[in-house]
């Protein structure tokens, strides 16, 4: 399993420029997510050893932005609004030269999930995220065990 701090570095380097504005702290938190689903159908395991809960607003944990506020020196935490006037959080890095050590396949997920959704809204993002098995599947105010739930589904096919 990798870092956290290099998952989220390398979203945010690798995620279109002009699609930036999009990245909110709830986007990548949810782009963790995808990227650890898909890691753990393709691999068996996540790339994070976050352990995934299911709230009010899909897969969800505190630990994306807690890891940009304990790690100043990589990351900017911008308090912004959204179109709607509410407010909104977006994450930036602040060390454009970080390099991430992630693996060739930790980086296919990644990659994966970077070019399945860097044309999406968040109508779009959040429909795709909550058609995923973990969460079509299981209860709100749960855990969610992705390579579970993974090891579920690919007998389901």
């Amino acid at each position: 399993m990798s870092q956290l701090k290099d998952v989220i570095a390398y979203i945010l380097q690798n995620y279109p420029n002009h699609m930036q504005h999009e990245l909110s702290n709830a986007r990548v938190t949810k782009m963790v997510y995808l990227a650890d689903w898909h890691q753990a159908i393709t691999k068996g395991r996540q790339i994070t050893n976050i352990q995934w809960y299911f709230d009010n607003y899909g897969p969800y944990v505190n630990d994306i932005k807690q890891e940009a506020e304990n790690s100043p020196q990589l990351f900017s935490i911008n308090n912004t609004t959204n179109m709607f006037g509410q407010p909104k959080v977006t994450l930036s890095l602040s060390n454009n030269s970080y390099t991430p050590t992630l693996s060739d396949d930790e980086k296919d997920s990644i990659d994966h999930v970077i070019e399945q959704t860097q044309k999406m809204y968040w109508d779009s993002f959040i429909k795709l995220v909550y058609s995923t098995y973990p969460i079509t599947s299981s209860n709100r105010y749960t855990h969610l065990d992705l390579v579970q739930r993974a090891q579920e589904y690919l007998k389901s096919k």
